[in-house]
């Protein structure tokens, strides 16, 4: 699948772009692959596969910069929950958008997963004593010239957060089982400069407040698609 450069769209609305099928002949994840230990064997023993979204068409001309974020599978007793942000409006890349915690690996970190740790306690005061990272997904570059690195881990419950204003304008949860139907996977379709671009989005409307709409879509969706299919292989 082919994501577009949407920042070259004068007032592009995400959720404006007609949705031209969902994907409900794909099984969801059951809610047993879900647990930790499921998790954790996954990864120790990863099956064969190929992530379906790797890469966004360029559209900007600044160096490539390594990144990295943070898959955080909150590990409730009674369902996990995937940890998002919701950026503030005044960043120069993907503003109001939602996203992982993450950021730019700088020089001191050791590696990926000690940026995302890093970043997420940052942006979300999310401790890295709540975290254990169970590894990674292949990389996702954006087209804002970001390598992507997600960093996977299960965060057990009893941590504070306190969102960093000048980044994140929001921190929340979605139920994982939500994410992993690809029933919930709504593909995007438009026509721009001759091509046609597809992409991915995911709609949760929680139960308990308006404030609970969330739209979750670009990289992001992105890289929970290829989540999907690294659980599903």
């Amino acid at each position: 699948m082919a994501f577009v450069p949407f920042s070259k769209i004068p007032n592009f609305d995400a959720r404006a772009v007609p949705i031209v099928g969902y994907d409900s002949h794909l099984k969801p994840i059951p809610i047993q692959a879900l647990q930790a230990q499921a998790l954790r064997a996954r990864f120790v023993s990863p099956p064969v596969w190929e992530p379906e979204v790797r890469e966004e068409p360029s559209f900007s001309d600044r160096a490539p910069a390594q990144a990295a974020v943070l898959v955080a599978l909150v590990m409730h007793s009674d369902e996990p929950t995937l940890l998002l942000t919701q950026r503030t409006a005044h960043l120069s890349t993907h503003s109001g958008q939602i996203a992982f915690a993450g950021g730019k690996v700088d020089d001191t970190d050791a590696d990926a997963s000690a940026a995302a740790l890093r970043e997420a306690y940052e942006e979300v005061a999310l401790h890295a004593k709540y975290c254990e990272v169970i590894g990674t997904l292949p990389s996702y570059i954006t087209g804002t010239a970001f390598h992507i690195t997600p960093v996977v881990a299960l965060v057990q419950p009893g941590f504070s957060l306190q969102a960093n204003p000048d980044e994140v304008a929001d921190v929340f949860e979605i139920p994982l089982s939500f994410l992993m139907n690809p029933a919930h996977h709504a593909r995007h379709q438009i026509s721009w400069n001759g091509a046609t671009r597809e992409w991915f989005s995911m709609h949760w409307q929680g139960q308990a407040n308006a404030a609970e709409d969330r739209f979750v879509w670009g990289a992001t969706a992105g890289i929970l698609r290829n989540l999907y299919r690294f659980l599903s292989a």
